[in-house]
C-alpha cells in the first residue's frame, strides 16, 4: 500500500516515523513518500521536501515567507495527485494540513487520515466544519479530545493513546537499569566538560523551544533566572534543525551546558526544568520532573486580555490539560518575568510543592494509559483503507 505522510515540524517528524514503522510491521508493501524530515527519511521512502521548508510561526515571519509556503502546497497537491496513494496521513500542523484535506477531499477519491488531530479545542474552533467536510478519519492523541470532538461536535474521533508516553516509557525501560552511568554518551558536552565536578551538582534542565523565535523570547530570561542558582547545574536542550552556533551568542559569559539530541538523557537526569510550553512540557512531566512553564509573548498586557477572551481553554501546557487543573505553574503573557521563574523555580527544588507537583504527574500517566499510539492508529489506518 501507498501512504502520503505530512509533518510540518520536528515533533511530527518523530511521531509519524514511529506511525510508518507500525504500518509497515503489519503491511508488508508499506511505500512511502511524505513531506517530513531524518527520522521519516531513516524508515524509508521518498522524502518531497524537509520540514525545515515548512515550519514557520508567527504572523511576520510566515508572511515573509508566504511566496515559499504557498509554492510548497502547489508542490504537495500535485505530488498527491500524480502519485495517488492509498490514503494521506496528516500529522498536527493544520495551517498547512487543512488546506492539502480540502484539496484531496474534493480533487480525489483518496481517503484523508488525519494522525494527531488539530488543536481546535485551543482556539480557531470554526474548523471543525473543515475537518467534519475534509477529513475521514480522525485519530487523537490527547484523550480529553473525545468528549470535545464527539459530544460537542458530534463528529467521531479515535483515542488511539499517547506517543510520547510510548517514547518515554520506551527509554525509561532501556536506560533505567544504567542509571548510575552516564546517559549523555561520549560525544556530550558534559562528559567532555572541563569542569571535574560537574556530576557532583544537581542538574535544571533548560528546554527553550523548538523554533528560533521561541529561543529567542524565551532563552535570555531563563538564563538569567539560572544566576540565582549558583549550587545546580543547568543544562540546556539543543533543539533539532537548529545549528549550535545559534546557541552560541546566548551562552556566552555563563556556565550553562549546551546538549544536542539528548532530550530524554537529560530530562533522566534532572531535578527540575524550566521549559517553553509545547510537547516538552508533557515529555518533562512524564519523567518525573518538577517545571516551570515559561513563554515570553510580545506585548504580554494585550496577549493576557486576549487570552481570556479568545482561548477556549484555561491552561496552555499539555501537563494542565490532561489534569484538567493547575499541576504546572504557567509563567505566560504578564505573568513572564524572570522574578517570577526565579520564585517558582525555588519552590519545586525540595518540599511540599515538588510532591505535589509530582502526585499531580502520576494523574497525566492514568489518564494517558497504556495503549501504545502508533500500532493502534496503524491498524485503524489500514482497517479504512482495506474497507475502501
Amino acid at each position: 500500500m501507498k501512504y502520503y505522510l505530512i509533518a510540518g515540524e520536528a515533533s511530527g517528524d518523530l511521531h509519524a516515523s514511529h506511525l510508518m514503522r507500525s504500518l509497515k510491521n503489519i503491511d508488508g508493501e508499506a511505500d512511502f513518500r511524505f513531506f517530513g524530515g531524518d527520522m521519516m527519511a531513516a524508515v524509508g521512502g521518498t522524502c518531497v521536501r524537509h520540514y525545515r521548508d515548512l515550519a514557520y510561526m508567527g504572523f511576520i515571519p510566515v508572511l515573509l515567507h508566504l511566496p515559499k509556503i504557498l509554492g510548497n502546497m502547489r508542490l504537495c497537491k500535485r505530488d498527491i495527485s500524480e502519485w495517488q496513494p492509498g490514503c494521506v496521513i496528516l500529522v498536527d500542523y493544520p495551517g498547512f494540513n487543512l488546506s492539502i484535506a480540502k484539496y484531496v477531499k474534493s480533487k480525489t477519491n483518496i481517503p484523508v487520515i488525519y494522525y494527531i488531530s488539530p488543536k481546535i479545542w485551543a482556539w480557531k474552533e470554526y474548523r471543525i466544519k473543515n475537518i467534519k467536510r475534509d477529513v475521514d478519519v480522525l485519530l487523537s492523541i490527547l484523550p480529553f479530545e473525545v468528549s470535545f470532538f464527539e459530544e460537542k461536535h458530534h463528529y467521531p474521533i479515535h483515542y488511539v493513546g499517547n506517543p510520547t508516553a510510548d517514547e518515554v516509557r520506551e527509554f525509561r525501560a532501556k536506560h533505567e537499569a544504567a542509571e548510575e552511568s552516564s546517559h549523555f554518551g561520549a560525544s556530550s558536552s558534559i562528559v567532555e566538560s572541563d569542569s571535574p565536578n560537574i556530576f557532583s551538582k544537581r542538574i535544571i534542565a533548560l528546554l527553550a523551544g523548538s523554533r528560533r523565535q521561541e529561543i529567542k523570547d524565551n532563552l535570555p530570561a531563563m538564563l538569567e533566572a539560572a544566576r540565582a542558582f549558583p549550587d545546580y547545574h543547568f543544562v540546556l536542550a539543543g533543539a533539532p534543525g537548529i545549528p549550535d552556533d545559534f546557541y552560541d551568542k546566548f551562552l556566552t559569559d555563563n556556565n550553562v551546558e549546551l546538549v544536542k539530541n539528548q532530550t530524554y538523557a537529560l530530562l533522566s537526569r534532572a531535578h527540575a526544568a524550566l521549559v517553553t510550553s509545547g510537547t516538552a512540557t508533557l515529555e518533562t512531566a512524564l519523567f518525573g520532573v518538577p517545571q516551570v512553564v515559561c513563554y515570553e509573548t510580545p506585548l504580554p498586557r494585550l496577549l493576557g486580555y486576549l487570552r481570556k477572551r479568545v482561548l477556549k481553554v484555561k491552561y496552555i501546557s499539555l501537563v494542565n490539560l490532561i489534569a484538567g487543573r493547575e499541576v504546572v505553574s504557567e509563567l505566560v503573557a504578564e505573568r513572564f518575568s524572570v522574578e517570577n521563574i526565579i520564585t517558582e523555580l525555588r519552590k519545586l527544588l525540595d518540599g511540599p510543592a515538588r510532591q505535589e507537583m509530582l502526585d499531580g504527574y502520576a494523574e497525566v500517566w492514568r489518564a494517558l494509559g497504556d495503549e501504545k499510539a502508533p500500532d493502534n492508529a496503524a491498524r485503524i489506518i489500514l482497517s479504512r483503507i482495506r474497507r475502501k
